[in-house]
This record gives structure tokens, sequence and C-alpha cells, in this order.
């Protein structure tokens, strides 16, 4: 096959003259007298390369009848363009046709609802909107490597099968070999002791618990993998399958771990900002006007921090009505956190010292006994966007923790046996990749955020 030559490269020729191989699917076909007009995209960036074919072809006929969503290969020589808002075009010498498609092509119209798109996830991203999104997805991956890998940060794969349901942050999918149709049963409970692994195990709900392990041995780890949850929600901020960055410092006390998470958050911001600008320049303009200008706010604020107790007597003084209660001792809303956010800070703030009995059994207690060394990142429009805390590394206030909250302490030995054993400060925070996504672009369902997403009734791609 001939070498090609990507079509972002191609528009960013430093000038015309140049042979070009370019291959792609058909956007759009117009077609004049002794001309057609073909906007070739290959995925490589937003913009289509327009192709200049005439009767000197051979299959001019045939060219000139390709539809929407055809596959071609493309030869030919970079030409100057004569029409407005594009430099260059591509004057055709030679075309193949590699993979034809017809009328029944599903995305014959530019615009299509989210909601039709999603039923056709295997076409979705051949879409400017897709393309756009999981670009931007893929440069942020790239991205929150590069962040730990230049702080000296270990990257470690955690399991997708445990037995760990990491204090209940979710209901678990289970992983089995028994035969549902007849399971065997022990006073009416299911008896899994001759499954696979002798023990009920499921995907995981997060890589945390194994992330503080290795941490115990490295000092700064992050993990970054799929997370499942068996929830039967079908709220646009809810998926069943969605990927999770979680580093883990040892050595560090909740400060640190803010400094961390600032200091990552604002990383992320300014590369989509720097790197990814002709698609946040399509999402800015078609998805969510005003996006670029809060990023770059963003990116370039410091951050505040507001005790959780400041923050309920701030929402009680608030001159708004809220759907959910505020008092001390309850949990924040989405409603409570974007007041915070945007009305009260005007920009990013971390709420810390939340109370102990809405938050997990491995945070750590504070002298007060009344709050544990928490924290959430609130952000304008959205609100919690990283959540984490200070871990309790103290063996006998852990142990009374878990017992506390019906957690055996036995069935986590191998967790306890961190802090028997050279225990230290250390804190963590997680934040969710696809949420991450939907406030850099401005996409608001979480399914159009991830490539295949995994919803209620919902696996089938």
């Amino acid at each position: 096959m001939k070498e090609k030559t990507r079509v972002r490269e191609v528009l960013a020729a430093p000038a015309a003259g140049a042979r070009y191989v370019v291959k792609g699917w058909v956007r759009t076909v117009r077609v004049g007298k002794e001309v057609a007009f073909i906007a070739l995209n290959d995925g490589s960036c937003l913009a289509s390369l327009q192709v200049v074919a005439t009767p000197a072809l051979a299959n001019y006929e045939e060219v000139s009848r390709s539809g929407t969503g055809a596959a071609l290969e493309v030869s030919g020589t970079l030409a100057a363009s004569p029409a407005a808002g594009q430099r260059y075009e591509l004057q055709a010498e030679e075309i193949t046709i590699t993979g034809a498609a017809d009328e029944a092509y599903p995305l014959q119209k530019k615009r299509h609802s989210f909601e039709y798109l999603r039923t056709i996830a295997h076409l979705r991203p051949r879409s400017n909107t897709f393309g756009a999104v999981f670009r931007v997805r893929s440069s942020l991956a790239q991205a929150i490597h590069r962040f730990f890998a230049e702080r000296g940060f270990l990257y470690v794969h955690t399991p997708i099968i445990t037995a760990s349901d990491c204090e209940g942050a979710g209901e678990l999918f289970r992983v089995t070999t028994l035969d549902l149709a007849h399971p065997p049963l022990v006073a009416g409970e299911v008896d899994y002791a001759g499954d696979f692994f002798g023990q009920a195990t499921g995907l995981t709900v997060s890589g945390q618990l194994e992330g503080e392990l290795f941490a115990m041995a490295f000092s700064d780890i992050y993990t970054f993998g799929p997370t499942f949850r068996a929830e039967n929600s079908n709220t646009s901020r809810h998926a069943a399958e969605f990927w999770m960055i979680e580093p883990e410092i040892a050595f560090a006390d909740l400060a640190a771990d803010a400094a961390l998470a600032e200091e990552f958050f604002r990383y992320l911001c300014r590369h989509v900002l720097d790197h990814c600008g002709e698609d946040l320049a399509f999402f800015n303009e078609h998805i969510d006007r005003g996006l670029i200008e809060r990023i770059g706010n963003v990116a370039d604020s410091a951050f505040a921090m507001m005790e959780y107790s400041e923050a309920v007597e701030r929402l009680k003084r608030a001159p708004v009505a809220f759907e959910f209660p505020v008092e001390w001792g309850l949990d924040l809303q989405a409603e409570h956190e974007r007041y915070l956010t945007e009305q009260v800070v005007g920009g990013p703030v971390f709420i810390v010292n939340y109370p102990k009995e809405i938050k997990a059994f491995y945070m750590r207690q504070n002298d007060d006994g009344r709050t544990v060394a928490a924290m959430d990142l609130l952000v304008p429009k959205v609100g919690e966007i990283i959540g984490g805390s200070q871990r309790e590394e103290r063996l006998d206030l852990l142990t009374t923790r878990m017992e506390e909250v019906g957690i055996a302490p036995a069935d986590l030995w191998w967790y306890l046996d961190t802090r028997r054993w050279g225990s230290c400060p250390h804190a963590g925070f997680g934040l969710g990749f696809e949420r991450l996504i939907m406030y850099l672009t401005g996409m608001e369902n979480i399914r159009d955020v991830i490539p295949f997403p995994r919803t209620p009734r919902h696996a089938e791609f």
C-alpha cells in the first residue's frame, strides 16, 4: 500500500506544490460542471481536506457518485485554494474507492441528536462532535501519564477482579464460574467455596486500597484504569463502567494531598488549552459557549480552601432556596457545591474536614473526634470533581472505626498489615476520567465521553 500522510499534516504543510497520498472517509461530495469537490476526513483533526476531482480521472464518474461515508485513497498535488476559509486543496491525480457507502449510511445529515448517535456508537466516532471528544480523551490520557511520570510516580495496575468492595463504594458486578441456574446453596446462601476463586468476587469499584499498599513501598504511585458500579442509575453523570485516576502519596497529609490535586487539575486544564485548541474551539462554538474562558480561569487561578463547617454556615445564610436541606452532618449536594464554587468563591474551592459519619472508614480522624481529614474539590458548573483524604495510618483507630461501621477487620487483614509494619501518614484522591472530560469539553452526558457506554440494559456494542 502507498504510504499515507495524515490530513492534519497536509493542512499544516509550509507550502503548496508537494505530492501527497491521503486516505480517509468522505464527509461531503459536491458535483459541479466538470468538477467534483470531496471533503475527506481521516480523524486526525476536525478539519477535512478538500479533494478536487476532474474528468481527467479514469474513474471520475464513479468517484463523483461516491457517497458520504465512503473510504477513499487519493494521490495528488497540494495547491493553494481559491475558496475562502481554506488554505489548501488537493488536486487529485488518482482516486481509489476502497470501501463504498450507499444512501443507507446513517450519518448522511450534518446534525444528529446525541440520543440517536448513542444507538450507533460503532459509527458515531466519524461525526465531528465525537471525533473531537475522543481526540481530547486520548490527549488527556497521555497528559495524565506525563504529569505523574514527570514527578516520579510509579504507575500501578490494580486488579479488575477483586474480593474487596472498597468499603461499599458501589454495588459490585459478580464474577463467577458457578452454574447460575443451579448455584450451590448453604443455609439459603450461595456457597462460593467451589467457585473459581473460592470466595465471592466482583469487578473493582476502586483501586485505592491496593494503591495504598504500593504507596507503602514506592512512596508516590497512581492508578489509572477501569472501574465498575452495578447501580441501576440512568442519570447523565453515571455509567456502569468508567475510568478512574487515583494517586496515593506516602509521608503526606491533607494539605499535601490538596496541593497535588490542585497542581494536577490545573495541569490538565492548561494541557487542553495548549494542545487541543481546534477541538476546544469547536466545543466552545457548538456545545458550551464560554468553555475556553472558564477553563482558562481555572488554569490560572489559585484554589480556595474552606472548612466544611464554614461551608454549611455559608449555605444556611444563602439568599436562595435549596431543594435539599442544609445541616451540619449532612453531605453536600450538587446544588450546594455549585453555589459555593460559583456564588461564594467564584472559582475552584476545596471543602475540607467533613463529619466522619458521612465519610469512609479509611479517612484519618481529626483530633476533634467529629471530623475526618477529607477533601472535595469543587469547580464551577460541575461541583465536586475530585474527592480525597488523608488515610488513617494508626492501626488501633482504623480497626475501631472499621468495627463501628460493620466491616470485619479480618476481611481486610492485608490492608491492616500496612499499619502494623512501617505505617506512615499518607493521602490520596480520585478523579473520574469521564467527568473530567465532560468538564473540559462541555459535554453534558457521561454516555457521550466514553467510546462504548455501559448503562442499565445497554451493552450491545
